[in-house]
């Protein structure tokens, strides 16, 4: 029994620090306080995934002048929306509604703002009865052959 005492303390193993915890600058600094020697060393391209190079430069690509932008619906059509929508008596609301479209939508339409959608272009065209696309711009709509 005299070999348990109170007082003494048996640590059986005392953990090292983990990779992560020697690498962290607070044990770098730590061990350069004691004087232990150091060694670092620079890896190349850490962290970076550069196994996929981008091959064209960058001041190359500044001094391309090609301007990329997409079309927008001309001013034309705009005004042929908003004079077909006023001759059916409809607000620009009543339009987007009657079409399941946003009000915004038709706002952007009209004032040529939108990138043109064949498929709400025809929506409109049939709401407010003229043409939008083609060569007959403005003309009333032909109903259809078979139609009733």
């Amino acid at each position: 029994m005299a070999e348990s005492d109170w007082d003494t303390v048996t640590v059986l193993r005392k953990k090292g620090p983990t990779a992560a915890q020697a690498k962290s600058k607070q044990a770098v600094t730590a061990a350069q306080r004691r004087g232990e020697e150091l060694e670092t060393s620079k890896k190349w391209s850490a962290g970076q995934n550069k196994q996929h190079l981008v091959t064209k430069n960058t001041a190359k690509l500044d001094r391309e002048t090609e301007e990329l932008h997409h079309d927008r619906v001309p001013l034309e059509v705009g005004k042929v929306i908003q004079q077909g929508r006023q001759e059916k008596g409809l607000t620009q609301k009543d339009l987007a509604t009657k079409i399941n479209e946003k009000p915004q939508v038709i706002a952007d339409y009209e004032t040529g703002k939108a990138i043109p959608n064949n498929q709400v272009m025809g929506k409109i065209e049939r709401a407010i009865g003229r043409k939008l696309r083609g060569k007959d711009i403005g003309q009333p709509l032909e109903p259809k052959p078979g139609a009733k």
